[in-house]
């Protein structure tokens, strides 16, 4: 059986991150058996990050490559009946996500001050009391060198919630025209779009992001829809 690896729950949400979550719903999708392992250091992680699974022996990290040899390994059943240009749309959408909004969205949580208490308690519980405020405050300035080296870093919040409302705003004009993201079927792309959007919206308490978002009621009824029809949820009680 494979073992996918993933954080605990943090801010309400079942399934912290967008990345694992992708990877919860492209085993499931596919009705493979797997197991959820938790671990609350991803430092210990093959490349320090999560997820990654545990294939009969095989270990592979990275979302993206999970997925990769999810499909090779079901011939085909997650990218194998995609147009050239679903495909297009979907690496598109994709990188907009992971690489731009994904970044924006920690920034809501990790750089404001008011939200940063929910990183310390949610991610860093496990570390003991009188450790606890240095480790965090080494990983948030980690964080911050990372955000400032990715770019975003180096603008005012103003000017970042104006990126923020320009990705949202791309992918509800989308998704406000189709059921998902690059068809009017499933695809594996939506277990990526909607990941994240999931996270985004149900995190408690909400981000300045969660409440950019609610601007755009499509994005909530697309990160349902997806949710719904696969069965994996990132929040608990459903």
């Amino acid at each position: 059986m494979i073992k996918l690896y993933t954080f605990p729950a943090a801010f309400g949400l079942r399934n912290v991150s967008p990345f694992c979550l992708k990877v919860e719903m492209a085993l499931t999708h596919l009705g493979i058996p797997f197991e959820i392992v938790e671990m609350s250091d991803p430092r210990k992680a093959p490349k320090g990050k999560l997820p990654y699974i545990d294939a009969d022996g095989q270990i592979i990290a990275d979302s993206e490559l999970i997925l990769c040899h999810l499909d090779d390994a079901t011939e085909g059943r997650l990218y194998g009946e995609l147009t050239p240009m679903q495909r297009a749309e979907g690496y598109a959408f994709t990188r907009l996500v992971e690489d731009h909004l994904y970044w924006i969205m920690v920034a809501s949580r990790w750089l404001d001050e008011s939200w940063f208490p929910n990183v310390k308690d949610g991610f860093f519980g496990f570390v003991p009391t009188l450790l606890r405020n240095v480790a965090s405050g080494m990983a948030r300035r980690q964080m911050r060198r990372t955000y400032d080296l990715h770019g975003l870093g180096r603008h005012s919040l103003d000017e970042q919630q104006g990126f923020a409302r320009r990705d949202l705003a791309a992918i509800s004009d989308v998704v406000s025209g189709q059921p998902f993201i690059v068809s009017d079927k499933l695809t594996a792309f939506d277990f990526t779009v909607a990941g994240l959007l999931a996270g985004l919206i149900d995190n408690q308490p909400e981000t300045w992001m969660t409440r950019i978002a609610a601007d755009y009621p499509a994005l909530r009824e697309y990160a349902e829809r997806v949710q719904g029809t696969v069965g994996v949820f990132a929040r608990f009680n459903r």
